[in-house]
């Protein structure tokens, strides 16, 4: 039993030698000097013989090996991940703006599925599927008790199958069988209207390859009916990121060209960058400038963005570049602080690892990572309070977060219970926002801005001697101009910037959450 055991062994440790070697590590040999850790490559090869030869049951070589790769690189920070051959196709999907499914955006209530909205011409939009509809069975198989990444796989599938939902409705007294086909869905991220005379509401869901055309296009057919466009409302609240050329390419849209838009550091020469507001930054495969097609007015229109806890990675990049050159009043709650770089390094054709790489900081140098897009003007969700959204987690709450720059220790958080179960039972109370209507209290909020109104700040920031939630946040009469030495004096910590953008461009993976 012995010598099978050291056979076994030392088959492994010939196997992870030969792992090492098909993966191309010659730019990790010149990035690091020191030797491979052989003792512990050799515990490693230990602990895959003694699974070989002595598990209950026999394990897959491969599975084994994927399953330690990803665990090595889960290990290090909460979005750096192995991505098999599934989870890479539905990264690329997801990045692209489509993907396999049933076209709606869910949440969880009561473990169950609950319907945020169905996407427009989708099949689920064409079956009759409402918000608030909650599903419970997917394919007559109880949704109780999974998690909600569990029961999105359930409805994904091949295009032109059929999936059966059984949904719970208010106002129903039986449970409805609702049998969709799955179709390939293109996700729209932006979404643009005025919503009173003069005033514009630009919503940016997600940062996707189309959303820099997707943006243009619908602001420059809005200015083409109405000229005389008073404000600008950007609301990136709930955006989870998405591809780094989408946020460089909004923020250019209202920024001076060649502005900074973003700074990067990290170990490797590459991750030493600067992120400018120009073409070849946010272009991406079109020719051109798609900017270009903007009317000049977008330079100086008044700007407001509205961000809260859900706003995270490319969300944090805008409105932290918009507010460091004072080009929009920041209004809403903190942003998640997700200010990590993750770059994706292919292993495969069909594999790759989703590495961070850097962290990002503003155009003033300020650090995103753990810390967020302070606004300028803290504004509740609702006119009750904040909700659900001041019990969301955050950056500094993830295990194993990277701390805001290299010498800064991670916060320590403690659990203030009473104060929890309050807004808890405030959250009950309310009612889920819809974005861009009458009922939205932020962006009322933002409109009262621009006219010069009250704004009701945040309950727990109003001045306790005003004794009112009320008070006059005096809009700016002009648009701060970009100094030149803003526009060309990045950080102290990135190097000069390259004729053309890094060839590994930072990709951040966004929320898997609308099937």
């Amino acid at each position: 039993m012995g010598n099978k055991l050291k056979s076994i062994g030392l088959i492994g440790l010939g196997m992870v030698a030969g792992v090492a070697a098909s993966m191309n590590f010659s730019a990790l040999a010149q990035r690091i000097d020191a030797p491979l850790p052989l003792e512990e490559l050799r515990q490693l090869s230990d602990v895959f013989g003694l699974i070989k030869s002595d598990y209950v049951e026999n394990v897959d070589d491969k599975k084994l090996l994927q399953e330690a790769i990803a665990g090595m690189v889960s290990s290090l920070d909460p979005h750096s991940v192995y991505l098999d051959e599934k989870a890479f196709r539905e990264m690329r999907e997801s990045v692209q703006g489509k993907f396999v499914g049933i076209g709606i955006e869910v949440s969880t209530e009561d473990g169950y599925v609950k319907v945020v909205s169905p996407i427009e011409d989708t099949p689920a939009f064409k079956a009759g599927i409402r918000s608030g509809d909650l599903i419970t069975r997917i394919d007559n198989v109880p949704l109780k008790g999974l998690s909600l990444d569990e029961s999105i796989k359930k409805m994904r599938g091949e295009p032109r199958t059929k999936v059966v939902l059984t949904i719970s409705r208010k106002g129903e007294d039986k449970p409805l069988i609702v049998p969709i086909v799955r179709e390939e869905i293109r996700v729209q991220s932006v979404k643009a209207k005025l919503v009173e005379p003069g005033y514009v509401w630009l919503r940016i869901s997600q940062f996707q390859e189309p959303t820099v055309e997707e943006m243009v296009k619908k602001l420059a057919a809005l200015y083409e009916k109405t000229p005389d466009i008073k404000g600008i409302v950007l609301d990136l609240r709930n955006d989870p990121g998405g591809v780094v050329p989408g946020a460089i390419g909004v923020s250019a849209a209202f920024l001076p060209k060649d502005s900074v838009v973003v700074s990067t550091n990290g170990q490797l020469a590459d991750s030493k960058q600067t992120f400018y507001a120009r073409p070849e930054y946010y272009a991406g495969r079109h020719p051109g400038d798609p900017l270009a097609r903007l009317p000049a007015a977008v330079k100086t229109v008044p700007l407001v963005v509205l961000v809260n806890a859900g706003s995270a990675s490319a969300s944090e990049i805008v409105a932290g570049a918009l507010q460091d050159y004072k080009r929009a009043t920041v209004m809403g709650s903190t942003t998640f602080g997700k200010g990590s770089v993750q770059t994706l390094r292919q292993l495969t054709a069909d594999t790759a690892v989703k590495l961070t790489t850097a962290r990002y900081y503003t155009p003033k140098g300020r650090a995103i990572q753990a810390k967020g897009i302070e606004p300028d003007v803290h504004v509740d969700e609702t006119a009750e309070g904040d909700g659900l959204n001041s019990l969301r987690l955050r950056e500094a709450d993830l295990q194993k977060h990277l701390s805001g720059d290299d010498k800064e220790t991670r916060p320590v958080r403690h659990d203030e219970l009473e104060e929890e179960q309050r807004l808890l039972a405030l959250a009950k109370k309310q009612k889920p926002v819809e974005y861009g209507t009458r009922e939205d209290f932020q962006l009322a909020q933002a409109l009262n801005h621009f006219k010069g109104l009250p704004v009701k700040l945040a309950k727990a920031d109003t001045p306790a001697e005003k004794g009112a939630a009320e008070i006059l946040v005096k809009p700016d009469t002009k648009t701060d101009t970009v100094k030149p030495e803003d526009k060309k004096a990045p950080p102290s910590h990135v190097a000069p910037p390259k004729a053309t953008p890094p060839n590994a461009a930072p990709l951040e993976a966004p929320s898997l959450q609308t099937k």
